[in-house]
């Protein structure tokens, strides 16, 4: 198993093609995956699909992870927003050279952690665009990376945006060998 740890949290109503493809090519890299719910309770995504977190929150709030991502999807990047603990844990990352990262409407919870200012990022369309966010660029692209943040679009990004995390956490070869097998055209 990997050395690489990435956190991804999972919250009601979160979009499960982006959570479940964030997940799977991740951990075809070898790459050391943690899912935490916000509760102890089952997760039902946005499609009613039922996600079983390995953990919760609580549980691995001192637990040192090299990225956080942060899947999207309605309500529930608004209730990763509302929790303090994902703002602390985004926050810590950053101030402890890490990556983040979001996709969908997740880039929001970002921008109200403060960290996308003074950055270029993207996200569904309409997320960001609504928050009038002087201090960002916003880019119609599907991933868009800025130092220590990196955005995605939408559902249909997220295999490109879950191979972009492979790439930063690892390399390119691996990023390649994982794609190779996606049959991707």
């Amino acid at each position: 198993m990997s050395k690489i740890n990435v956190l991804v949290p999972l919250a009601q109503g979160c979009e499960e093609l982006e959570a479940v493809t964030i997940i799977d090519l991740l951990r075809r890299a070898g790459i050391k995956v943690t899912t935490a719910g916000l509760d102890d309770k089952a997760v039902k995504a946005s499609r009613g699909v039922v996600l079983i977190p390995d953990t919760t929150l609580d549980a691995v709030m001192d637990t040192a992870f090299d990225m956080v991502v942060l899947p999207g999807g309605l309500p529930g990047a608004d209730f990763l927003n509302a929790d303090p603990r994902i703002h602390q844990l985004l926050q810590a990352a950053i101030a402890n050279h890490k990556t983040v990262a979001a996709i969908c409407a997740a880039p929001k919870v970002l921008a109200d952690a403060g960290l996308l200012q003074h950055k270029k990022a993207t996200s569904y369309p309409g997320v960001l665009n609504k928050m009038g966010l002087a201090d960002t660029q916003y880019i119609d692209t599907p991933v868009v990376e800025d130092g220590q943040v990196i955005t995605s679009r939408g559902p249909g990004t997220a295999m490109d945006f879950a191979l972009t995390l492979i790439e930063r956490l690892t390399d390119k070869i691996t990023r390649d060998k994982v794609e190779a097998g996606l049959v991707r055209p």
